[in-house]
């Protein structure tokens, strides 16, 4: 129902924890936690629900209710709520943060000690009537029902997510829908049927339906006691005999006081407006970055004097931003340029594809708080139907005024500019400018510093890198948005068409931004010792990632459509078999549908329920298939083949560049905390090649005409690192002498001659040794194994009893994360694990699982990356005519003409294994083929 217009001031009182439990529950499946392990969903929830209640309500008094203390209820009736469960630990850990979030909104906290937060409610909602105000009580409770008459209403928030629900504003005209009684006989209606969350009792054998039969009939819970005899039906007639004082008790139980000696300051419910600053770097705490910058203040520092130099510089966030429009201003800039041997640069495009993208301008930034807007291709609309005139004139009749084309001899000085390796060039991921640049004509040198990796080894575990959140956090300074100037949704318009002062304002500010967060950023990582990975690993990288997307990968086409039709084709007959099984036609996709058919029509056993009933996971079906249930193995082939075919084989040849011909995906450097690179639109590091299915699809990646494609790939790197680390003697022998580790360690823990290793316990074994890589206990590996949680546990101990090193190693990563609160890679990455410090077993024993897993994982990642860089350096000085297309994880593909490709696995295999020199050798395995598919 809509809310009425307004006649008196409203008061809102929010039922605090109702909304705090309603917050965190809403994230429960993926919750929100931050990079020090802080999980903030109910923070997040809270955070947002009280800017939509300020903005979209515009109350005029505003209080947050909370329970005080051991109600009185509980004196009544010691069982009283007994069977809710513990708040969750990291419930209760953020309750002093929603207290901060509360405190910055400026919302007074209401609380009596002793008492629960509806009572307090129920008596400011009586005496906001009596002062000539509206009572609004923010809550779900159906408890609060009784309190609605006239200018007491009730506002019934909604929830997001899949099973949306619209909030919902009851008062005296719909009050009677939810529970099918008038607000005065709430209390009546609850007394019979008891209330289950709170444990309160009611009258056993009477439900909601033969309760609102009673008070429709006799009234009030005395008079239906009083009237008892005369009740036709026997259950009730008999339960009310039996327990009339439970009904009593109930009654009472449930009713909300009116009463207490809690005073109504209007003064201080009066909203107030948030305190910015204080909320800004409360949601920069939390990491709420889009919060953060919407309450960002709008204060910057006054500009320093001229004479004030450098040291003042930094501090002053009002820039001067300039745009140019003549030649001599450029070459001007570009003299300033060589003269300080380095600048910031930053270009505007058309696109977030690079290899697609359009260049519009290029932003320059010398100096602090100075900078400059370069515009080569902006264009102005026509006065009818937004005609465009014109793509890069300089006429100022046009409304535009461009410089001259990049390419021509006017721009020869700043071309020159941006490909002189002798000046330092800093950017905010340099990657996308490159490519832009790239496709220009423009070879981007001089790399020497980039905000957005610096900001990655500072903080590997932060959720995003972006300039708009660094800017905010480092500098307090909210920068200009991209929408800000282009504006939002289909009213968007290109970046070419923004005007150019404005365009101007934009671009420059994200130079002079970059500049002070290198200048901060820079010490940061010299303080911490991690400038040596800055240096030599991840800035180094960035031109070896850019080279990898630049160069693409060429699919066949033809391949992929006959592909499709076959799993087509095979979807089509799994869909048959699941219809015949099921014994009926229904939709596969809906959850409801297949819930029905596989526990209500089949009655298959529930393996694991949500809060909308019994799962259909994949882990659910997993477990049913074990039982011997063929539905549930079909299902999971059936989506198995529509994954395959959505994700790839269909979307693969819409993603091909119409330009190159070629698929250009994205390499993310600053993404995974251990340092492994990621690859996104499309991700081709996540291409399942366990199935045959699955790997199939790569035999429709092939090489240019006339090339093959050469893999290599490191073997156990992981172990090797292991062995590495730990300096276990079994171990490292094993790896020195070139034998089987997992047969070697299936003889350790089988106890048995190498030569009577079986497969079943190679497999075992590998099993367990990757398992401990990744901190497996006995119930996720005897899940892997499918033993009983004994043997597994066994399995463990014999392990560790073969190979103490390994033990030795992994209690004192744990330590070390304990006592310093990170771990560190063989370059000195480090991961921060505040996990480990949590009263949460659960977020604790992740912590221990990452403290033991991340120099492991990280410092693969490391190797591979020291790798590429190295090889892409000797590609790049002519020693093979390869190019690198592809890295993951572990493995590197690339492309080379025919006839060189023993010379380059050999070349490729030299520079992997000699990445790094470990206690044990580095072993590459490679292979040739005219598919992806056949390297392996």
């Amino acid at each position: 129902m809509e809310k009425p217009e307004k006649t008196r001031e409203r008061l809102y009182l929010i039922d605090g924890y109702a909304l705090i439990y309603r917050a965190f529950f809403a994230l429960i499946s993926r919750p929100l936690v931050s990079s020090r392990g802080e999980n903030t969903s109910a923070a997040f929830g809270v955070a947002r629900f009280l800017i939509k209640i300020i903005d979209q309500h515009q109350p005029d008094y505003l209080g947050m209710v909370f329970d005080a203390g051991d109600s009185e209820r509980v004196e009544m009736y010691p069982q009283y709520k007994a069977t809710r469960e513990k708040m969750p630990d990291e419930l209760a850990l953020s309750i002093p943060r929603i207290r901060q979030l509360v405190e910055a909104f400026r919302i007074p906290v209401l609380e009596l000690q002793g008492y629960e937060a509806d009572d307090v409610i129920g008596t400011l909602a009586g005496k906001a009537v009596d002062a000539g105000l509206e009572a609004v009580i923010v809550s779900g409770d159906k408890d609060f029902y009784q309190l609605i008459r006239p200018h007491v209403c009730l506002l019934n928030p909604g929830r997001g997510g899949p099973t949306a629900v619209e909030e919902e504003w009851v008062d005296e005209r719909n009050a009677h829908e939810r529970l099918g009684v008038a607000p005065k006989h709430v209390v009546d209606y609850l007394g019979l049927i008891g209330d289950s969350s709170d444990n309160v009792p009611g009258v056993s054998g009477i439900g909601p339906k033969t309760a609102i039969q009673l008070i429709e009939q006799y009234g009030s819970i005395e008079d239906i006691i009083a009237h008892t005899a005369e009740i036709k039906s026997k259950r009730a007639r008999e339960a009310l005999e039996a327990f009339a004082d439970s009904a009593r008790l109930s009654r009472r139980l449930v009713t909300i006081r009116e009463d207490l000696a809690v005073d109504l300051d209007t003064e201080a419910l009066r909203v107030r407006e948030p305190d910015r600053v204080a909320l800004k770097d409360l949601f920069l705490d939390l990491e709420f970055n889009t919060l953060a910058r919407e309450f960002a203040a709008a204060h910057p520092t006054a500009p320093a004097d001229a004479g004030d130099g450098a040291e003042a510089a930094p501090n002053r966030l009002a820039g001067d931003y300039r745009l140019l429009s003549t030649t001599e201003e450029v070459h001007a800039l570009v003299a300033q340029a060589r003269e300080a041997g380095r600048f910031a640069v930053d270009t505007e495009t058309d696109s977030k594809d690079p290899m697609r993208a359009t260049l519009c301008g290029i932003s320059i930034g010398v100096v602090v708080g100075e900078a400059f807007y370069l515009p080569f291709r902006h264009r102005t609309r026509g006065p009818d139907q937004g005609e465009l005139l014109g793509d890069a004139t300089p006429d100022a009749d046009a409304g535009v005024r461009n410089l001259p084309d990049l390419h021509s001899p006017e721009m020869q000085p700043l071309l020159d500019l941006l490909e002189d390796e002798t000046i330092e060039k800093v950017g905010q991921n340099l990657k996308y400018d490159f490519l832009v640049f790239r496709r220009e004509g423009i070879d981007l040198r001089g790399i020497a510093f980039d905000t957005m990796v610096a900001s990655y080894i500072l903080e590997p575990g932060r959720r995003e890198h972006g300039m708009d959140s660094l800017a905010l956090q480092h500098l307090d300074h909210r920068t200009i948005t991209y929408e800000e100037v282009a504006g939002k949704g289909k009213a968007q318009i290109p970046f070419a068409e923004v005007e150019l002062e404005t365009a101007c304002n934009y671009a420059a500010e994200d130079a002079d931004i970059t500049l002070r967060l290198a200048d901060k950023f820079g010490p940061e990582m010299q303080a911490l010792e991690l400038d040596h990975l800055f240096r030599d690993v991840e800035l180094p990288l960035v031109h070896v990632l850019a080279e990898m997307e630049y160069n693409g990968i060429r699919i066949d086409e033809p391949f992929f459509a006959r592909m499709s039709e076959e799993l087509r084709a095979t979807q089509s007959q799994l869909e048959r078999e699941i219809y015949a099984e099921a014994g009926e036609e229904f939709n596969i996709g809906s959850t409801p549908q297949l819930r029905e058919i596989l526990f209500g029509k089949l009655g298959l056993p529930v393996i694991k329920k949500t809060k909308t009933g019994a799962s259909t996971d994949v882990d659910v079906l997993q477990a049913l298939a074990a039982q011997g249930h063929r539905l549930p193995t079909l299902l999971m082939q059936y989506r198995q083949v529509d994954k395959l075919r959505g994700t790839y084989v269909d979307a693969l040849p819409l993603m091909v560049n119409p330009e190159t011909g070629r698929i250009h995906t994205s390499f993310n450097q600053t993404v995974a905390a251990t340092g492994r690179l990621s690859s996104t639109d499309p991700n081709l590091q996540n291409i399942p090649i366990r199935t045959e299915m699955g790997a199939e699809i790569r035999r429709g990646f092939i090489p240019a005409e006339g090339n093959v494609f050469v893999s290599a790939d490191y073997s156990q790197i992981e172990l090797r690192i292991l062995a590495h680390y730990s300096g276990d003697e079994a171990f490292v022998t094993a790896f020195r002498s070139g034998a089987d580790i997992h047969r070697q360690t299936a003889a350790l823990i089988f106890e048995v001659p190498v030569e009577s290793v079986t497969k079943e316990m190679r497999d075992r074994a590998k099993t367990v040794n990757f398992g401990i890589i990744y901190g497996q206990g006995p119930f996720s590996l005897a899940q892997q194994l499918g033993i009983s949680q004994a043997e597994a546990k066994a399995f463990i101990e014999a392990y560790f009893e073969r190979f103490p090193g390994v033990r030795r190693y992994l209690d004192e990563q744990i330590e070390l994360a304990r006592t310093r609160g990170y771990v560190e890679t063989l370059t000195g990455r480090r991961r921060y694990i505040p996990e480990i410090q949590s009263r949460n077993w659960n977020v604790r024993a992740f912590g221990e699982r990452a403290a033991t897993n991340a120099p492991i994982q990280g410092s693969s990642a490391d190797l591979i990356k020291i790798a590429m860089i190295r090889i892409q350096n000797d590609i790049a000085a002519g020693m093979v005519p390869a190019k690198m297309l592809l890295q993951v994880h572990d493995e590197l593909l690339f492309e080379t003409p025919i006839g060189t490709e023993d010379a380059v696995r050999e070349f490729v295999r030299e520079r992997m294994e000699g990445a790094a020199t470990l206690n044990v050798p580095l072993k590459v395995a490679g292979g040739v083929g005219s598919s992806w598919f056949e390297t392996k």
